[in-house]
């Protein structure tokens, strides 16, 4: 699962938008006195209808804001990332370029580039999005976690789960994460920890749907058809996409046991 800072495409990919003021530039809201009133009225719709998920709305909001305000790389990045959530990610990935050269050390831009070049699955791309954002900042966990989803896209699965772990380590609470981890370590062969780090998972997070899912496949998977079936009962009422294995593969993007895992749980049950 990629994130965008923090809106967790649950992507397109499971996203979230982040939705950037900008350190030292020009910034958001009424604190700015340079800005007039009908930017801060406008600037106001612009964040209500992007966390209302009303993004075509915000994407003509933020184009109305960068006609006044084209310097400022905040605007470009929030407009990329109303742009993503449509699917518009070449566009999306033109205003971060613009974003980027307006400001080349704020590390968000290149962040959400990154998640746009895994919609396009331009895995080395997005690597070298997350490596920058980690020369800028090397303890970003979602960096990790992200670069830890393209590497995967590559089959380097090893490398995928040493970022996983780096970023669950960092952040405790992040637990996509640590589920990311957890469907790796499945992948690598490591089945016993794997289902044991779901199993922590689902204690801490009951509604967990992902590792719920997760857990079902495993377990069935290895011979517990009973433990399986109770996981699959809480996940049916919470996220009827995991019955969907081409949103599994595809969208979701669990490893590729995991998948087969699932596949035989829904064709074989």
């Amino acid at each position: 699962m990629a994130k965008i800072r923090p809106f967790c495409l649950t992507l397109i990919l499971l996203l979230s938008i982040f939705l950037v003021p900008w350190g030292n530039s020009t910034p958001l809201g009424a604190e700015n006195q340079s800005l007039s009133s009908d930017l801060d009225a406008m600037l106001g719709q612009a964040f209500t209808a992007t966390q209302a998920g009303e993004f075509a709305q915000a994407e003509t909001y933020w184009t109305e804001i960068l006609d006044q305000y084209p310097e400022n790389p905040a605007m470009w990045s929030n407009r990329g990332n109303v742009r993503i959530s449509q699917n518009k990610l070449n566009q999306g990935i033109s205003d971060y370029n613009q974003s980027i050269e307006l400001a080349p050390n704020f590390p968000d831009s290149y962040l959400n580039r990154g998640v746009a070049y895994e919609g396009l699955g331009e895995w080395k791309k997005a690597i070298a999005d997350y490596n920058k954002v980690l020369e800028i900042n090397p303890n970003d966990a979602v960096a990790y976690n992200n670069r830890g989803n393209a590497e995967a896209g590559l089959g380097k699965w090893e490398a995928a789960l040493l970022d996983y772990q780096t970023a669950s380590d960092l952040d405790k609470n992040y637990s996509f994460a640590r589920a990311n981890y957890a469907l790796t370590l499945y992948q690598v062969g490591r089945q016993e920890e794997s289902i044991k780090t779901m199993k922590n998972l689902v204690r801490k997070y009951p509604n967990f749907a992902d590792m719920r899912a997760a857990l079902t496949a495993c377990l069935w998977d290895s011979g517990k058809p009973g433990e399986a079936e109770s996981n699959w009962v809480a996940v049916v009422g919470l996220d009827a996409r995991y019955k969907n294995i081409d949103w599994v593969k595809t969208v979701r993007r669990w490893p590729p046991k995991v998948v087969i895992a699932l596949n035989h749980f829904l064709t074989l049950k």
